[in-house]
């Protein structure tokens, strides 16, 4: 123990002279030599202050190039801003983590006060579950991994470091030998006193590890300023620079931030800005050039493009960075200026694309998923799925709505235990302990007493151990790269599912595949019935806090009216989750209206969106070009708002979007693939009749099914109905299957004997012709297509492995609208200089041109029209002097969910102008998808008043759910 009253050896006492004398030394030496370098002013000399001055360079930022639309309108663009910063100032030696921590301490909780947050760029988050939790993952992951441990390449890391878990990531970090985050109890043995996080939350752990991270990451070049937090509030300003004396290295800069407007309904083709990584630094020098005179080159103080068209342009958008010569204090501190040579600015970036167009489309897809959503939504608590279902036998129990709110974290549930919690809030929290409660006694039971064969599990506790066993996997407790995926037990328990889990778990440990030391194992020579002891007590404590498998637990609660649907709704109130007037929430809460009623009127106004409920269906895609190859209106619904991950990435609201389960994200426009269905149908027209298979007059007999094979026989769309006889025209118009399995036959006819890959290099012929075999070209992240390599007859009604975004079939229905022209889609109209300046005019490339004969490409036309024609009934825009040619396709996936909707098409039919794509994911039926494309037209074409089709309100679709292809 350390005795503050004891006096100081002799020996300590000379030490501290010998250092006093020392510094003497040094101070006198400086003295000297500046004495002996007077410098002459005005021809007299003149001692200079005596303030040591080291010289540096640094970089002055570029101001960005702003974006806009086709017409000028304004996408992305820059303001001025205020950053709190701190540069590293701090002395060298034992007491310098404490000092710069307890500053950014003082920092932290005064930016918090004043109403602001502190930047997160980190890889790092608390999750719901108040753990620390990776925001990335795979590649990146490991990168992250190897910069924390300080390895060049990932490979040379230890097990240990390869695996470390977020938890064992910031004791690292926020460790004496890091970070120091914590306090030590005796000076004289501060390392060994050490208590991590001692006079820290979590949170601010956190925060101060993300700022020294960040300032460690400067620290080759000393004297950058590490941002703290971006575009703060005056009150900020004026409370930091009131206490800046006591904050060493603090400042208040000026900076511009990127500014994204009407950002959700662009951030999937702008992406957002950030800052620079080390793997992106060395790519990005290599290409930069030789300008005023030095080299530009990117530091990993930077704002870069990371995603989309920031990222696709950043050699045009991005400026040429300034310099300048600073003389800094030996604290840091700058004390003159010289040598500036000013930024020049980035250039203006015109895209192809129309705001009010994307934005109207976008507001139209959401109305019309969510009246498809009040449409299949039953007043039931559930609902058992048909064998053989159709679009038309597909609804969504109720009471999958309400457990949606709490599954997709509509409601937050960490509300339930605050103080502050309110009536619903509470009560539902007692039920869930309750039920917590009951469950892990049954759970314990199993696995001491009872051990039940899994498949003879209720099917709640066969999900409550199923999950049990992943959450082990993912902590790297359960070492799947040690498992043998071929043992017996193995077997028995993931696909015969005769044995418990504690059975199992036992095995497990038999076999060393529990890696012990990520659990709380006192005795390292511990025997097996320990180690089992340790890892179920190990279980019990993770699933305590879980935010997952209490959402498993909600889901039965619902289930078994534990909790009731008018507190669910009522929680909507109490949390401020919905806006509605006093007079609509009074009906509900005193019983005028009921909850089903109340949670309809919710979707039907969409103050609950389809986004925010993650139910078939919550997303979808339209691509709208013109015959130029211009890309016009690229939507991917849902999105995301880009401004809080730019600049400064909202590592919070990043981890948010990575747990949602409509992935936002994702740019279902351009990364979604599924079956094109009988949207691919006019290349297997077009091949049949290229290639001689059928003429234009030929007919085709549909008895309902196609029964060439014994052993497979497909059927037709109507079956048991009928077709009759066909030829192409009617083939394409009726979605006609067994005219094309005859296709898909034929062409793989050589001497009388079918071969499938035949008919499908015939079919891959002609779907590189209309640009299905590559990507589009446009300028945003793009998955590469799939052209089917098998078997020939489902190949040609637009299955096998047929795989296409809906951006490739947007290229596929230009090139027919076009007869034959296949571009490259693209995004981009010109580039000019700040000053309005043209540099650069961008038009689309012309890939190939279709050369085929006229009267196919009149039988292909006339066959789109017609399909149009019989669907009358909501598609038709006739009335309005408008024909519309398109083609509906049915893309399924799975017989437990909806089948994805699908409608290619152009207007007008006589004089093509546009082509609408669209892809409404497990949208039940291609009628759907029609039905929205229809909107969309009338808005393009201006023929219904703007008020009327964008309602802000859930447009149910004006058609059945029957039929379709």
């Amino acid at each position: 123990m350390y005795n503050s009253t004891k006096k100081p050896s002799t020996n300590v006492e000379l030490s501290k002279l010998l250092i006093l004398a020392l510094i003497i030394l040094f101070l006198g030496s400086i003295l000297i030599y500046r004495i002996f370098n007077l410098q002459i002013v005005n021809g007299a000399e003149a001692l200079e202050d005596f303030t040591l001055k080291i010289q540096k360079e640094r970089s002055i930022s570029s101001t960005r190039g702003n974006i806009y639309d086709r017409n000028g309108k304004v996408l992305a663009h820059n303001k001025l801003a205020y950053n709190v910063t701190i540069e590293d100032v701090y002395e060298s030696g034992s007491g310098k983590n404490e000092a710069i921590n307890e500053t950014l301490l003082k920092m932290i909780r005064i930016i918090e006060k004043s109403g602001d947050e502190i930047d997160s760029n980190f890889s790092i988050v608390i999750d719901d579950n108040g753990n620390y939790a990776y925001t990335v993952s795979d590649t990146r992951l490991r990168r992250f991994r190897a910069d924390i441990y300080g390895y060049a390449d990932p490979g040379d890391m230890k097990y240990e470091e390869e695996t470390a878990t977020a938890e064992e990531m910031m004791q690292y970090l926020a460790g004496y030998s890091r970070y120091g985050v914590g306090k030590s109890g005796d000076p004289l043995n501060p390392r060994d006193s050490f208590v991590l996080g001692d006079g820290y939350t979590k949170k601010e752990i956190l925060q101060i590890v993300t700022i020294r991270y960040a300032m460690s990451a400067n620290s080759f070049q000393k004297f950058i300023p590490t941002n703290v937090a971006t575009d703060v509030n005056e009150q900020t300003v004026a409370n930091i620079l009131e206490n800046i004396h006591d904050l060493p290295g603090a400042a208040i800069q000026e900076d511009t931030i990127r500014v994204y407007e009407d950002s959700v309904y662009f951030s999937h083709i702008l992406g957002y800005t950030g800052k620079i990584d080390k793997e992106d630094l060395q790519t990005l020098n290599s290409s930069t050039s030789q300008t005023s005179g030095y080299k530009d080159v990117y530091t990993l103080n930077d704002i870069v493009g990371k995603t989309g068209i920031e990222e696709s342009m950043e050699s045009y958008l991005r400026g040429v960075n300034g310099k300048e010569t600073i003389y800094v204090d030996n604290m840091g501190k700058v004390i003159e200026t010289t040598d500036r040579i000013e930024p020049l600015a980035g250039n203006d970036l015109y895209l192809t694309i129309d705001h009010d167009l994307q934005v109207a489309t976008y507001d139209i897809l959401e109305q019309k998923l969510a009246g498809i959503l009040v449409a299949k939504i039953i007043n039931s608590k559930s609902y058992v799925v048909p064998e053989n279902p159709s679009a038309s036998s597909l609804y969504i129990p109720v009471d999958d709505v309400y457990f949606a709110l709490i599954n997709n974290n509509v409601i937050d549930i960490s509300q339930f235990d605050d103080v502050d919690a309110l009536t619903n809030e509470s009560k539902i929290y007692s039920a869930f302990l309750e039920k917590q409660e009951k469950t892990f006694q049954y759970l314990n039971k199993q696995l001491y007493e009872d051990f039940t064969a899994y498949k003879k599990l209720p099917a709640e506790y066969q999900i409550y151990q199923s999950y049990i066993v992943s959450m082990l996997k993912d902590y790297d407790v359960l070492m799947s790269g040690e498992i043998d995926k071929n043992d017996e037990t193995y077997i028995a328990w993931t696909t015969e599912e005769v044995i418990s889990l504690g059975e199992f778990l036992k095995y497990c440990i038999s076999k060393n595949w529990v890696n012990v030391s990520k659990i709380n194992l006192e005795n390292k020579y511990a025997d097996a019935d320990e180690i089992y002891d340790s890892l179920t007590e190990y279980i019990f404590e993770k699933l305590q806090n879980n935010t997952t498998f209490a959402k498993k637990m909600y889901k039965y609660m619902i289930k078994k009216n534990d909790i009731t649907a008018k507190q669910i709704c009522s929680v909507l109130l109490e949390q401020d989750i919905v806006s509605i007037t006093e007079e609509e929430k009074n009906k509900f809460l005193n019983g005028q209206v009921s909850a089903y009623e109340f949670i309809i009127f919710l979707i039907e106004n969409l103050y609950i969106t389809p986004a925010q409920l993650a139910l078939d269906p919550c997303s979808a895609s339209v691509v709208i070009t013109n015959l130029t190859g211009e890309v016009l209106a690229l939507v991917s619904y849902p999105s995301y708002d880009n401004n809080r991950l730019a600049n400064s990435i909202d590592s919070k609201y990043y981890s948010w979007l990575q747990t949602d389960l409509t992935r936002p994200m994702w740019n279902s426009a351009t990364q979604q693939k599924t079956v094109p269905g009988s949207t691919f149908k006019m290349i297997s027209a077009a091949a049949a009749l290229e290639e001689h298979i059928v003429t234009t007059s030929s007919h085709i007999l549909c008895r309902g099914i196609f029964d060439r094979f014994t052993t497979n026989q497909y059927k037709c769309w109507v079956y048991p109905s009928a077709h009759g006889n066909l030829n192409v025209v009617g083939g394409i118009a009726n979605s006609y299957n067994c005219f094309f399995y005859e296709v898909g036959y034929q062409l793989g006819i050589e001497d009388s004997t079918y071969n499938s890959d035949i008919g499908i290099e015939k079919l891959y012929k002609y779907a590189d012709m209309f640009g299905l075999s590559e990507k589009t070209g446009i300028e945003i992240e793009e998955a590469t297509p799939e052209v089917s390599r098998d078997y020939s007859v489902m190949s040609a009604i637009g299955q096998g492995t047929n795989n296409y975004t809906t951006v490739g079939l947007a290229r596929y229905v230009t090139t027919i609208a076009t007869n034959g022209t296949c571009y490259n889609l693209s995004l981009l109209d010109k580039v000019t200089d700040a000053n309005g300046n043209l540099l650069k005019d961008f038009s689309p490339e012309i890939r190939n041109q279709v050369e085929l004969k006229p009267s196919t490409w009149k039988s292909i036309h006339e066959g789109m029209r017609q399909v149009v024609i019989k669907k009358s009934d909501y598609l038709a825009l006739s009335n309005y002097g408008i024909h519309v040619a398109g083609k509906t396709g049915t893309a399924e996936e799975t017989r437990k969910r909806a089948n994805h909707a699908l409608f290619v098409s152009y207007a007008p039919y006589e004089n093509p102008e546009v082509t609408i794509t669209t892809r409404i994911a497990n949208g039940y039926t291609s009628n759907y998808a029609a039905n929205l494309t229809r909107d969309i037209y009338l808005y393009y074409f201006n023929i219904k008043d703007e008020d009327t089709i964008l309602s802000g309100t859930a447009t149910r679709p004006d058609v059945s759910s029957a039929g379709g292809d």
